[in-house]
């Protein structure tokens, strides 16, 4: 018991601390729209967490079909990267209220279910993403055969990864939330040009990727 959940948190560090858009993302919505905003895309990346997961282990024939487009997932994953990144460099706004303030924002639902599925796509196309559960599924796969009770052993690992991940994702949102209360509507303005530039930097450097490395991901 205590050997695959210590490897699930092991691998729930490696994930939680990977730089990548979603980090940036998921501060990006924590400061410019709450911590409601930033909870709900936190959400999002952990259902597509969960259904990669689901993917690997219950559906490896489909998996295998999704890593053979590993290029074309690059791309559309870039495209949707440099859109939200040219939506929050020239087009997102900061909403103040009568005293200058950074306004609290209501949400609708649906407003909520845009961010929630921001989330689950900008981690599902990103193929590290895929090769991340991919590599690791076979490995764990390797290590639970040995094992007395090897399904057992697999879900131990990941939900113990899902869960360290979802957590450590709780708390940036959390100390996000916190470092929002002492933002100026400025400063949020600049944090919102700075987030766009990384998320376009982000999907330049993923067509770059594919367009010099793609076949060696097949």
């Amino acid at each position: 018991m205590i050997a695959p959940l210590m490897k699930g948190l092991v691998l729930g560090l490696i994930l939680s601390i990977s730089v990548g858009p979603v980090i940036f993302a998921i501060i990006k919505q924590s400061l410019a729209n709450g911590h409601k905003a930033g909870y709900t895309f936190v959400a999002g990346v952990s259902a597509s967490d969960i259904s990669l997961v689901l993917v690997c282990n219950v559906f490896t024939s489909f998996f295998t079909t999704a890593l053979s487009h590993s290029n074309t997932i690059a791309i559309a994953g870039s495209i949707f990267l440099i859109g939200v990144g040219i939506y929050t460099f020239f087009f997102k706004k900061v909403i103040v209220d009568e005293d200058n303030k950074i306004e609290i924002k209501k949400f609708r639902k649906r407003d909520l279910a845009g961010i929630f599925l921001s989330g689950y796509f900008m981690n599902m196309l990103n193929p590290a993403v895929f090769l991340f559960w991919f590599a690791w599924t076979a490995a764990i796969t390797g290590d639970a055969a040995s094992t007395p009770n090897p399904n057992q052993y697999k879900w131990i690992v990941f939900i113990t990864c899902l869960v360290f991940v979802l957590l450590s994702d709780i708390a940036k949102v959390a100390l996000a939330g916190k470092l929002r209360e002492r933002l100026t509507p400025s400063i949020l303005h600049r944090i919102n040009k700075l987030s766009g530039l990384i998320l376009i930097g982000f999907g330049i450097a993923l067509i770059w990727g594919v367009l010099n490395f793609g076949d060696k991901l097949k």
